[in-house]
């Protein structure tokens, strides 16, 4: 993956298939340069034989492959910049995954266009689930929410191009002066 906002969403796509009905995004980059790309679902979550076994490339619960390298790849480019990342999971709870990447290791990936991605992520799934993002720098913070703009739009789906547009640019306002140029 060339950008952090491609592993974004590859991981909420893994939300959506375990049938989640909120999953909530956060991208927190402290003062020390460590970006933390978050997501915690209220999914089916994972046993504790496929968490143990998630890390390899050769775990998948695909049917149309046999390999998943989305989560491997997620380690190798946090791991690669100093960094690392965590799973939690319970199989009928959810999964919170975290990814930590030092921002100042010249091995970083692009944070990319992370407005755009969460634009594409909410029209992917109008209806179900719930989306909420987080980001925060010593720059300030935003937060923005699929459950707080539906009841404004008197039952317009989110899938609209007018409202996907709104929720882009809206987005890439907020984002800009907290994570942009961090990560270009």
């Amino acid at each position: 993956m060339k950008e952090i906002a491609l592993h974004l969403l590859d991981i909420v796509q893994n939300s959506v298939r375990a049938g989640a009905s909120h999953v909530d995004i956060r991208f927190l980059l402290g003062t020390d340069g460590v970006l933390e790309m978050g997501v915690r679902d209220d999914g089916c979550g994972m046993s504790a034989d496929l968490l143990a076994r998630v890390r390899s490339p050769f775990t998948t619960t695909r049917t149309t492959r046999k390999v998943g390298l989305g989560i491997p790849l997620l380690m190798q480019n946090a791991m690669q910049t100093g960094g690392h990342v965590e799973i939690e999971s319970e199989e009928g709870k959810g999964t919170d995954i975290a990814a930590f990447f030092d921002t100042s290791s010249i091995d970083c990936l692009p944070l990319g266009d992370l407005a755009s991605t969460m634009a594409s992520i909410i029209m992917g799934s109008p209806d179900k689930p719930e989306f909420a993002i987080r980001c925060a720098s010593p720059n300030g913070e935003m937060s923005f929410s699929t459950e707080q703009i539906r009841p404004v739009l008197e039952g317009v789906s989110l899938a609209e191009p007018g409202v996907i547009q709104w929720i882009r640019e809206s987005l890439a306002e907020e984002i800009e002066p907290i994570l942009g140029g961090i990560l270009k």
